[in-house]
């Protein structure tokens, strides 16, 4: 979010009255022939309108007539681990950047960076998603929108988190688990199906389609920049007008 600092508004009209004054001293010039009188009139015209032009920008500054306020959304990117919510979260973050609203990027990585100690169970998860609904609220409650990405497998950590967070909009990336694991880079989908990896969503945990998902992104059909211009698509039409 930017503000408009005085200085700004005083280098704007500064500018600004260098260009009309310029215009002044010719059209006195012309039409009176006398350069003093041409550069007197100028001058006098510049410093008056330069304070009456900060005054206005200050006024209209605090008045809210007109402007339309961006309510906070929340994008919650949900599919199996290695489906592309990563991948296509972070470029639908970078084109909503450009729009130049206040917005965060959470992705469960960096959380279990931070908080290394989360399980992997039921229990654990959805206690996890209750931490994660209370931070977006956080930071709507300060007119922050969050772009989030989580496998969230199951049905009742994604209902606690829309009921928790305003303008909820569930992205699934849509990706069955035999083109997750040709995506598989990092070998998690071998190490769940040897045992090493427990309660691993798609293998030996389950993963519970999202019912009710504002948008459907099937990665067999669409490219990462098509899926992209959907997201921003609909976040335009929807929040961002």
């Amino acid at each position: 979010m930017y503000k408009e600092t005085n200085k700004r508004s005083i280098v704007k009209g500064i500018s600004w009255r260098v260009i009309a004054t310029t215009t002044t001293v010719i059209i006195v010039y012309v039409f009176f022939g006398r350069l003093d009188l041409a550069i007197a009139t100028g001058v006098i015209e510049s410093v008056l309108k330069v304070g009456l032009y900060w005054a206005h920008e200050r006024a209209w500054f605090k008045i809210n007539w007109g402007r339309k306020k961006i309510e906070p959304f929340n994008l919650w990117f949900t599919g199996l681990p290695l489906s592309g919510k990563t991948t296509i979260a972070d470029r639908v973050y970078d084109e909503l950047e450009k729009l130049r609203i206040p917005l965060e990027r959470i992705d469960s990585k960096d959380i279990r960076d931070l908080i290394p100690d989360i399980g992997y169970t039921r229990e654990d998860r959805n206690r996890h998603m209750h931490r994660i609904g209370n931070l977006i609220k956080t930071l709507q409650k300060n007119s922050i929108s969050t772009v989030a990405s989580f496998v969230s497998p199951y049905r009742e950590s994604r209902k606690a988190i829309r009921e928790m967070v305003k303008n909820n909009v569930v992205v699934y990336v849509k990706a069955d688990v035999e083109t997750c694991k040709k995506r598989d880079y990092k070998g998690a989908y071998a190490k769940a199906l040897s045992g090493e990896y427990q309660n691993f969503s798609g293998v030996n945990d389950v993963y519970e389609e999202p019912q009710h998902a504002e948008i459907v992104i099937d990665t067999d059909k669409l490219s990462v920049e098509e899926s992209v211009a959907l997201i921003i698509k609909h976040i335009k039409k929807n929040y961002v007008k």
